[in-house]
C-alpha cells in the first residue's frame, strides 16, 4: 500500500500514516485553523518524520504547532511525543491526569510494552522513547477545552480501553478523535458494502462496563465521523457503535464461559478469533478472510490478553467480597 504524505480529510483536517508496523495500521491527525496546528495522535518515534513532511508540504513551519495531543499513552498512540515536542518548541504536550507521569518518565512504560512484545519487537516498533520535560505538559481534566485559534476542542475521559484515555471532540467537522475508545477499523477491512469495526481490549485496563459507558458517551454528541488511529476516517458511526456493542458483550461472554478452563487465554484468543471472523464473513464475504485473519493476529492476541485480565481482576473481585 502506498503511504502519501498526507491525505486532506476536509474541515482543516488531515491524517498522516503513522509508518507503524505495516501502511493502513495507524495513521496521526494534523488540525490545522489559522495559523495554528494541533498534531492529534503522535505514533511512535519512527512517525515524526512524516510528520514534519506533511507539515512542510502544507506550508507550515515548527513554529506553528500549538498542541501535540496523544488520546492516551500505549506507544502507538503517544511513543513519539518526546521527539515532537523537541522538534516543535512552540508546542504544549495536552494528556489525561493519568497519563502525564508516564510521559514525564516513561521508565514504566517501556518496561511494560517491552513484557508484552519482547526487547525486539519493541525496538522495531517504537524506536527510542525520549522524556517530555514537564513544565511544557497540560494537564486535561474531563470536559475541558482548549482552543486552537477560536475553534473548540472539548475533552472527554474515556475509560474502558484505558484509564489514561481521553477522546477530542471537534464542533467544526462534528467528529470525534476516538483513539482505541471506539475500536478500530484498518483501511483492508473495508469492502463495496461497508467497513468493519473490532474493540481492542488490549492489556491491562480493559473494561466492558466502562467501554460500553464510554461509547454512549461519545454517541450522545451526536457525532457524524469519527477520526480512528486503527485507521482514519470512518462514518454511519450508529451502525459502528452497534457493532462494538455487540462484539463487546460476546467478549464478556467468552470470557465467562471459559473462566475455569485451563489454558484459558488460549481458548479465549480462539474463541475470539472465530466470532469475529465468523461475523466480517457474514457482513462483508467479498473480503480475504485469510489476509484479514493475518491482519488481525496480533490484534486477536492482545484482545485475548486484556480479557484474561480482566477475567482475572473479576475473580479477584468475587474472592475479596466473600
Amino acid at each position: 500500500m502506498k503511504v502519501n504524505k498526507h491525505v486532506n480529510l476536509g474541515n482543516g483536517i488531515y491524517s498522516v500514516d503513522a509508518r507503524y508496523i505495516c501502511p493502513g495500521n495507524a495513521c496521526c491527525y494534523l488540525m490545522i485553523e489559522g495559523d495554528q496546528v494541533a498534531i492529534i495522535e503522535t505514533g511512535t518515534a519512527y512517525t515524526a518524520e512524516g510528520i514534519h513532511e506533511a507539515l512542510i508540504s502544507l506550508g507550515f513551519g515548527i513554529e506553528s504547532v500549538r498542541y501535540i495531543v496523544p488520546t492516551h499513552v500505549h506507544l502507538d498512540h503517544a511513543g513519539g511525543a518526546g521527539v515532537l515536542m523537541q522538534r516543535y518548541p512552540n508546542a504544549q504536550l495536552a494528556i489525561h491526569p493519568r497519563g502525564a507521569r508516564h510521559m514525564i518518565n516513561p521508565d514504566k512504560l517501556i518496561e511494560g510494552s517491552k513484557a508484552v512484545y519482547g526487547e525486539e519487537k519493541f525496538t522495531q516498533f517504537y524506536g527510542k522513547i525520549i522524556p517530555v520535560s514537564a513544565d511544557r505538559v497540560l494537564i486535561i481534566e474531563d470536559g475541558e477545552k482548549l482552543y486552537l485559534e477560536n475553534r473548540v476542542l472539548e475533552f472527554r475521559h474515556t475509560p474502558g480501553h484505558a484509564e489514561h484515555h481521553f477522546c477530542i471532540w471537534d464542533q467544526a467537522s462534528q467528529g470525534w478523535f476516538s483513539g482505541d475508545t471506539f475500536g478500530i477499523s484498518y483501511a483492508a477491512m473495508a469492502s463495496d458494502l461497508d467497513r468493519f469495526i473490532i474493540p481492542t481490549t488490549s492489556p491491562v485496563q480493559f473494561d466492558p462496563d466502562k467501554l460500553l459507558a464510554s461509547i454512549d458517551l461519545l454517541m450522545s454528541y451526536g457525532p457524524k465521523r469519527f477520526f480512528l488511529t486503527h485507521y482514519s476516517v470512518v462514518e454511519e458511526p450508529r451502525k459502528k457503535a452497534d457493532l462494538l456493542r455487540e462484539q463487546i458483550e460476546c467478549y464478556r461472554e467468552i470470557a465467562y464461559s471459559l473462566c475455569h478452563e485451563p489454558d484459558r487465554e488460549q481458548k479465549i484468543l480462539l474463541a475470539v478469533k472465530k466470532m469475529t471472523l465468523t461475523r466480517i464473513s457474514s457482513a462483508q464475504p467479498s473480503l480475504d478472510l485469510k489476509a484479514v485473519e493475518k491482519l488481525l493476529e496480533l490484534d486477536f492476541i492482545l484482545n485475548a490478553q486484556g480479557i484474561n485480565i480482566w477475567a482475572s481482576k473479576q475473580e479477584q473481585k468475587k474472592k475479596s467480597d466473600v
